[in-house]
């Protein structure tokens, strides 16, 4: 008996050892990890999404989860951990292109196929007259199984026409063509569900190594620093069983992103023009109205004289500058022309200043500032000369190069205020680097002015890199029409856009009072005399908000090729904070803010539009340093931290 029962026992422990060496093999076959490697692109309309979230979740085990986010160029590389068994199977035998699926689609379809060899990949997608559509360049690809997405759009982005179309896959020499069908009215997507061909793992013949791969959901989602956000996104069932390449395309959302870090140029501010012999002055009604920041009032803070060639025609400017600059307005003065009696034609019009006469032409620029300042009025800048680079017919002289360089380097220092030049018509370089790059010369100036008239609307590096603030000091559009026509007072609000992104400090409209200009003068039904139109309701965006002092600081938008333009400010001895957004487009748009460094609880807004005049609107709560706005159409607002 006991002998019987030491067999029992003998067999029984032979039968655990045995089975202790089977177990390997049934459940552990020689097996270790492998990292699969998948890469791609996301991108909004074919634009890059900076640093989205993409996040692959095995199906099998929804706890094991692998992210990474994406580059400035849209571009993500992941490594999926997966598992690999021996195994005899053998890599595609051939090459082949799968039926896309779904099929008809509306919003993506995936396009399946496998490589028998290493190849460089492209597919093509054409229309049904055999027109290019989509063109991907994939790249070296592995032997093996892989897929696609399209997502319906052209090589520029765009919603393709519902229709019949091909997609050609090329690999190497090798190529096939397939046909599917886009219903933009239907409901197909993109699962990508493994359903193409058999299984297809990637085979290492020498090693009989078959990596197991897996199905991952995919998540692409908003980050704290994406751009642009996006309306985040799962992808179901997405197959992958070897090294491959897979783009995601999302629907992205209109985006600014505001830097307050990013600091660019200081803000002097936003003014116009009082020309006095060629226009009537300025009541006081009108100069409240141009300088007052009430509702109604247009907020304005530099104002433009004329220095009149004769001395004794300048008190005329004194009173509106004084009252101008009692209301916190800096007062910039520019000569049309310096007294006849200096120049080569004895005339008004036309001809140089004598080249014997600089020293008293400099004396005479100095009189003018000591004049006004003891009249109450100090001027914040003088102009050696209005557009000395443009011939005309009325008040005018002509200067070249070399003459307002050794003007600026021999004589500037004699004028007892900040000398502005050369104010070009259209801010040519040829008149101011020579200027910039004189050191004494250089010395002597302190603004860079210039006009925008046909040219010159764009960042001058040289100006910046000499520390020179760059004003833009007139400039008219809609003369033809009036102020109070809605298609001349939107660009001007672009326009003012455009001067503060090209770093400039000042935006100087010509007549402050005038049929086209901020305030009506009655004519051309322009409005009543005195009060105030819709192109200065639009300047007043800025004007009655941006005040001096304040610093642009960085803004991006996206699509830059959309109808969003934004820029954005910062009082740094408040904090406060100042956006002015304007929607070119004619129809609403709802936009996306992100402020970056800096803490911001809520925003007022005020709107100028063909119905509204700077009305005030909903104020708007910022949440996580983000809020959405729906701009409306054709519409400039203004958002004011509180």
């Amino acid at each position: 008996m006991k002998r019987q029962l030491n067999q029992y026992g003998s067999k029984k422990l032979q039968f655990i050892f045995l089975s202790l060496c089977l177990i390997p093999l049934v459940f552990f076959s020689p097996s270790n990890a492998q990292t699969l490697s998948v890469q791609g692109k996301v991108t909004a309309s074919r634009f890059a999404v900076q640093n989205a979230a993409v996040t692959f979740i095995d199906n099998a085990d929804t706890t094991i989860k692998f992210s990474t986010l994406t580059d400035a160029t849209g571009f993500y590389r992941i490594g999926l951990t997966t598992s690999v068994e021996f195994n005899i199977n053998d890599l595609p035998d051939k090459f082949a292109l799968g039926q896309s699926y779904p099929n008809p689609f509306s919003s993506s379809t995936v396009i399946p196929y496998q490589l028998k060899r290493n190849s460089t990949v492209r597919v093509t997608i054409y229309d049904i007259l055999g027109r290019e559509v989509r063109k991907f360049f994939v790249g070296s690809q592995a032997a093996g199984s892989h897929n696609m997405l399209w997502d319906g759009r052209d090589n520029f982005g765009k919603r393709v026409a519902s229709g019949i179309y091909f997609y050609k896959l090329q690999a190497g020499d090798e190529s096939r063509v397939g046909k599917m069908i886009f219903d933009s009215g239907g409901g197909g997507s993109a699962s990508l569900s493994p359903t193409f061909f058999s299984p297809l793992p990637k085979v290492n013949k020498a090693e009989g190594q078959h990596i197991q791969g897996g199905t991952y959901s995919v998540r692409i989602e908003n980050t704290g620093n994406i751009f642009p956000i996006i309306i985040s996104q799962q992808v179901d069932n997405v197959p992958v069983r070897n090294d491959t390449t897979i783009n995601f395309s999302v629907n992205s959302i209109a985006t600014t992103v505001v830097n307050l870090d990013s600091v660019h140029q200081i803000i002097r501010g936003f003014g116009a023009a009082n020309i006095l012999q060629w226009r009537p002055d300025m009541t006081d009604s009108e100069i409240a109205t141009a300088f007052g920041t009430g509702e109604g009032q247009l907020g304005l803070t530099i104002l433009r004289l004329r220095i009149q060639p004769d001395r004794n025609q300048w008190g005329i400017n004194v009173p509106t500058a004084k009252k101008a600059h009692d209301m916190g307005a800096l007062i910039i003065a520019s000569p049309w022309s310096p007294p006849a009696s200096l120049k080569t034609n004895n005339n008004l019009v036309d001809g140089e200043l004598r080249e014997d006469a600089y020293d008293d032409y400099a004396a005479h620029l100095n009189s003018f500032a000591e004049f006004m300042a003891n009249n109450g009025v100090p001027i914040y800048a003088i102009s050696v000369q209005n557009e000395p680079d443009v011939n005309v017919t009325y008040e005018s002289c002509d200067w070249n190069p070399n003459q307002m360089l050794k003007f600026m380097k021999e004589n500037a220092s004699a004028i007892g205020t900040r000398v502005m030049a050369p104010e070009s018509f259209q801010f040519r370089r040829a008149m101011s680097d020579p200027i910039l790059n004189d050191p004494v010369a250089c010395a002597n100036l302190a603004i860079v002015a210039g006009h925008i008239y046909g040219g010159g609307l764009a960042r001058y590096p040289l100006a910046e890199e000499k520390g020179k603030e760059v004003w833009m000091t007139e400039h008219l559009s809609g003369e033809t029409s009036q102020a109070n026509d809605w298609s001349w007072c939107l660009p001007v609000a672009k326009e003012i856009n455009d001067v503060m992104q090209a770093g400039m400090s000042a935006y100087v409209w010509w007549y402050i009072v005038r049929f086209y200009g901020p305030i009506s003068d009655g004519e051309r039904n322009c409005g009543t005399k005195g009060e105030a139109t819709k192109k200065g309701y639009v300047m007043s965006q800025y004007s009655r908000f941006v005040r001096p002092g304040y610093y642009r600081v960085d803004s991006q938008s996206w699509p830059a090729t959309g109808n969003v333009f934004v820029t954005a400010y910062k009082d740094s001895s408040s904090s406060k904070v100042v956006l002015v957004a304007l929607n070119t487009g004619s129809t609403p748009l709802n936009v996306a803010f992100r402020i970056q460094h800096g803490a911001v609880n809520n925003f007022s807004t005020y709107t100028t539009s063909v119905s509204k005049n700077v009305v005030r609107g909903d104020d708007v709560r910022v949440v996580g340093n983000c809020f959405m706005y729906n701009l409306e159409a054709s519409s400039i607002t203004t958002f004011v931290s509180n």
